[in-house]
This record gives structure tokens, C-alpha cells and sequence, in this order.
């Protein structure tokens, strides 16, 4: 008898580089064999939290919450988001220090992101009051005086000065100076439930899809330009670029070091559970 179908719920941000790196799976590119994939998309703080009540068999969730799922979910190997000294930053209306931040009220993508996360051990935990915006509405917010400040993620990183706002502090760029290491924003975990069989075959299926769109960047940058709010295509494909690269087909050693290093910084300053001992599956 033919193996039994499987059904995979794969969870993702309706961003470009995530568009780009599933591309293969949501248009039928490549053979999954005995798993029929779904894809559901929302953003990433929604993400996080569906993990925390191990929703979906796949997801995206920011490495800040592994530590929060990791009874329920392991890490994938493939599909990391790495800010390679570059990443969430701070935004203002008017120039400000980093010391300027200490007290302001900062609007941020949520609590559990990896970028609220750097942005406490970079400023200190209480140094600073904070506001959930959906991340989209961020700029805006700052840009009409809702906030002090803002913390950006995706594509407005690229996007912010459009309203003549100001970088105060790229925390991917604080964090490699005091580790020398990248910073890991998000990842992809799978369920453990499934067992290690059907956990091993979606990770090849999540690496051939990055492979695939990497082998053919122009079709899938079309495909993920259908989600790059107020880019066009060279925007999306820097955007692309800048987090779908070499981390992304596998985290590497010094990815897996910059996820252990991240999550024990974390967990000694209080801002997270001990992740225990974290496994990549491949």
C-alpha cells in the first residue's frame, strides 16, 4: 500500500524574503512526495504565538521564542532570517543617542520577537517603556508623533527614510559588535509530534524550496514582489538578498553558534526560559 498522505500546515509572514524562500512549495515546483502543504500566512508576532500553542506542524517564528516552544517544536536547519550586521533598527522623528532612548516609549512588532529581545540587552530590561504596533504601521506612528520611537522590522528598513525619520541604533549591528556574531531573527521549526522521519523529509522539502528559488532568483523575486509593500523590484530583491542567503539553505556553525549565544545571553539576563540543548534537524 502507497505511504498514507500527510498533511503539512507550513506558517509564514506575508514578507518577500519568506514569499521567496516557500516559493517553490506553494506553486507545486518540486515533488513532496506524500505530503500535501498548506501555507498560512500572518505576521510574525502571530506566528509566534500560535507556536506557543503548537498550532501548526511548520512555522516561522523569531528565535526569541524558541525557548517558549521548544518542548512542543525543534529547529529546522533551513530557513533562518540572519541579520549579518545588519537587522531591526531604532527609528525617530529627530536624531537621538542610544542613552536618549532610556525612559521613551518605543513602539515595537511584539513582545516575543527576536528584535524586541536585542533590543532589551542592548538598552538594558525597564530601560525603556514599549508599544505593541502591528509592524507595518510602525513607521507611521513614529512618523505622526504616536511614539518616541519605533523598532522596524522587514521591509521598512529599507523604506523608513521615505518619512524622513532617523536610525538611532540597527540592534544586528550592536549585537555583532559585542559577540562578533550575526544575529538570528527568525527560523523555522517543525513539530516534533510528526517524528524524525517526516521531520528529516520537510527539511529537505523547506531546502530543495530555497534552492529552487535561488537557482531561479527572477521568478521567484516576481513571485515574492507580490508582497513587498512599497517595493519595487529592486528594492524586493535587496530585501531578498539581504535574508535569503548562504544561513538560510543551513544555519552552519557559526549560525548555530549565534543562536546558542543569543538565547544564553537571553536566558542569563532573565529575558528568557533556558533553551536547554538545541538541536538543527537536516
Amino acid at each position: 500500500m502507497p505511504d498514507p498522505t500527510v498533511s503539512i500546515r507550513v506558517g509564514h509572514s506575508p514578507d518577500p524574503d519568506d514569499a521567496f524562500m516557500f516559493y517553490a512549495l506553494a506553486r507545486g515546483k518540486i515533488d513532496t512526495g506524500r505530503y500535501h502543504i498548506t501555507h498560512e500566512m500572518a505576521d510574525i508576532e502571530t506566528l509566534n504565538r500560535r507556536a506557543e500553542r503548537g498550532e501548526l506542524e511548520v512555522t516561522a517564528i523569531s528565535i526569541h521564542t524558541y525557548p517558549y516552544v521548544r518542548d512542543k517544536y525543534a529547529l529546522l536547519a533551513s530557513g533562518c532570517s540572519m541579520g549579518d550586521g545588519y537587522g531591526p533598527m531604532v527609528i525617530t522623528r529627530e536624531p537621538m543617542t542610544l542613552d536618549d532612548l532610556k525612559g521613551k516609549t518605543i513602539a515595537i512588532p511584539g513582545e516575543r520577537t527576536t528584535a524586541f529581545l536585542t533590543l532589551n540587552l542592548c538598552l538594558g530590561r525597564g530601560a525603556f517603556d514599549h508599544r505593541v504596533v502591528m509592524f507595518d504601521e510602525i513607521p507611521d506612528a513614529v512618523a505622526k508623533g504616536d511614539c518616541d520611537a519605533g523598532l522596524i522590522i522587514h521591509e521598512a528598513q529599507l523604506t523608513y527614510q521615505r518619512l524622513g525619520l532617523h536610525k538611532v541604533v540597527d540592534v544586528a549591528e550592536w549585537w555583532v559588535g559585542q559577540t562578533s556574531l550575526p544575529l538570528p531573527l527568525g527560523g523555522n521549526v517543525i513539530r516534533r509530534n510528526l517524528g524524525s522521519d517526516a521531520m528529516r523529509d520537510v527539511a529537505r522539502l523547506l531546502k530543495a524550496s530555497i534552492q529552487y528559488s535561488l537557482d531561479h532568483r527572477d521568478e521567484a523575486v516576481a513571485y515574492a514582489l507580490e508582497y513587498g509593500r512599497g517595493l519595487d523590484t529592486n528594492l524586493t530583491d535587496r530585501f531578498i538578498e539581504m535574508y535569503v542567503n548562504k544561513w538560510t539553505l543551513d544555519y552552519g556553525e557559526r549560525g548555530r553558534a549565534a543562536v546558542r549565544t543569543l538565547l544564553s545571553h537571553a536566558s542569563e539576563a532573565g529575558l528568557v526560559p533556558d533553551p536547554g540543548e538545541i538541536e538543527f534537524i537536516s
